[in-house]
């Protein structure tokens, strides 16, 4: 019995190779084609386990190699995490001999984000339309969608890289990651996969040769992972933590320093003072109007300052500049999610924006949209006002 089995094998093995040679006989195109498409069936194959072992950073950086010249768009009046997730795309831009140049709309007003421009000896330019954009192809940062400029419709973007939620895209490359605190965390993990090395302030003109993370984007990096993480306080997954420790080697700390400690003017502090005088709380929601300010930037601040007060877990600051009310909030309450809480607020009036995550959120509405267009009826002041209590308490989905 045994014996025989090993008999029936080749038996079986010459059978089927005697018909498959009558059959290449028979028609050898239709052999031919089944071999090349078997062939090609296992390139493919191939190629897409390469692909999707590549990194997110690899892809990026394969695909700033393919133009001479980029723009990388921060959002309006951007903050310290877009501002260093635009170092570190440039720095990637540079390492394949592609020229950058760091593109936004609107002003950069919070001292904090004039001290990361001035000691990080950032070279940023302002635009006011889509022409103004250099270069072949145009890479978001910290945004999925263009706004805030002329012909921000427009503008088709060859990549996007964001921690907000959205439905933006690029059309070569889209990294938008909802869970993580920081755009700079994102781009810090492409440059620790490609093998870049923070290194120490103090050696940093020494080295000539290799792929090294200067300091002024190493510093630049874990201060926007910083500022949108409350000092990696909120909003933090383990990458945060993970891409901190990656850069410590190459901080400057007197650099980090300067800019986490800025001067502050006049103007934030009297709006400041004024949420404070002019709040309103109930229960554990606060609200306060700070009438018009010269500095929008201060709105979010006096939001900070306000979610310090015992027993208040959620804050809503608005202000009005330019013909514009502008809404900042914050939250530390479970039951309140502020992007979608301000969504609910401004729902039905006209050309409104608001959003944001769990823990911040904010909204801009033009005071004459307010008063309604077309079919819409519009919104007061003091209904609005309402409205964000109501958006809190869960009152109004």
């Amino acid at each position: 019995m045994s014996a025989s089995v090993p008999a029936d094998i080749g038996e079986t093995a010459a059978s089927l190779l005697a018909e498959g040679r009558e059959f290449v006989a028979a028609d050898p195109l239709l052999a031919g084609a089944i071999v090349l498409t078997g062939l090609l069936v296992v390139v493919g194959l191939a190629v897409i386990v390469r692909r999707r072992r590549r990194t997110p950073g690899t892809r990026l950086r394969n695909v700033l190699a393919g133009y001479d010249q980029v723009s990388v768009l921060l959002h309006p009046n951007p903050d310290p995490d877009a501002m260093a997730a635009a170092q570190g795309v440039a720095e990637l831009a540079a390492s394949v001999d592609t020229d950058c140049t760091l593109k936004h709309p609107g002003q950069i007003r919070h001292q904090e984000n004039r001290a990361f421009e001035t000691v990080l000896e950032l070279d940023l330019d302002r635009i006011e339309e889509a022409a103004a954009l250099d270069g072949e192809a145009v890479v978001l940062v910290d945004h999925n969608e263009p706004r805030g400029f002329a012909g921000a419709d427009g503008v088709s973007p060859v990549a996007v890289v964001d921690h907000h939620p959205g439905d933006g895209t690029g059309s070569s490359f889209t990294d938008v990651r909802p869970s993580y605190g920081a755009c700079a965390t994102l781009v810090t993990e492409y440059l620790d996969a490609l093998g870049f090395e923070p290194i120490d302030p103090d050696a940093a003109t020494a080295i000539e040769t290799g792929e090294h993370l200067p300091p002024d984007v190493a510093t630049g990096l874990l201060y926007g992972i910083q500022a949108d993480t409350n000092h990696l306080t909120k909003g933090c997954t383990s990458a945060e933590f993970e891409a901190a420790s990656y850069l410590y080697p190459g901080i400057d700390e007197d650099a980090l320093d300067r800019v986490a400690n800025p001067e502050i003017d006049t103007a934030v502090l009297e709006t400041k003072a004024r949420a404070i005088m002019e709040r309103d709380v109930r229960g554990a929601f606060a609200a306060s109007d700070v009438g018009e300010v010269s500095n929008v930037d201060a709105i979010p601040q006096a939001a900070d300052e306000l979610l310090c007060l015992e027993g208040v877990t959620a804050v809503v600051v608005l202000g009005e500049s330019d013909g514009r009310l502008h809404l900042s909030g914050r939250s530390r309450d479970d039951r309140v999610h502020m992007g979608k809480a301000l969504q609910a607020a401004v729902d039905g009036v006209p050309m409104a924006e608001a959003g944001g995550h769990a823990r911040m959120g904010g909204g801009q509405l033009r005071l004459d949209h307010m008063a309604g267009l077309g079919p819409s009826e519009g919104v007061s002041r003091d209904e609005l006002y309402e409205r964000l209590f109501e958006a809190m308490t869960g009152d109004r989905q």
